[in-house]
């Protein structure tokens, strides 16, 4: 009987990415707080800022660094979490990262473009 060499969950590999490539965690953090008004999405969306959390040093860390607690935190990154704005704001801020808006036209327009370069390509 062979023995198979144990892998590591798609968790802990979706954190490794994320603290490994910065541009796509900030990719990542653009999209999920893009779906966020989405009901269909918002679960998927605060997942993702959850793991964006635990690869830019854990929730307790990024907890303690946005003054709350990180009991608070994980209950507004669960899916079926409500965060408030001063919440994202503080959690983005102690990932080192900042929040910027853009006209809604604009992303339409990039992502318009995207498409038709990578059908292109």
């Amino acid at each position: 009987m062979s023995k198979y060499k144990a892998g590591i969950s798609y968790h802990q590999w979706e954190i490794e990415q994320l603290r490994s490539d910065g541009a796509f965690a900030v990719e990542c953090l653009k999209v999920a707080l893009e779906s966020l008004d989405d009901p269909e999405e918002r679960g998927g969306s605060l997942l993702m800022l959850r793991a964006l959390a635990e690869a830019y040093g854990g929730l307790g860390k990024i907890a303690a660094k946005a003054g709350i607690s990180r009991e608070s935190l994980y209950r507004s990154l669960s899916p079926k979490g409500n965060p408030t704005m001063k919440t994202l704001i503080a959690v983005i801020t102690s990932m080192g990262l900042r929040l910027s808006v853009v006209e809604k036209d604009a992303v339409a327009k990039k992502r318009t473009r995207s498409k038709t370069t990578r059908k292109a390509a």
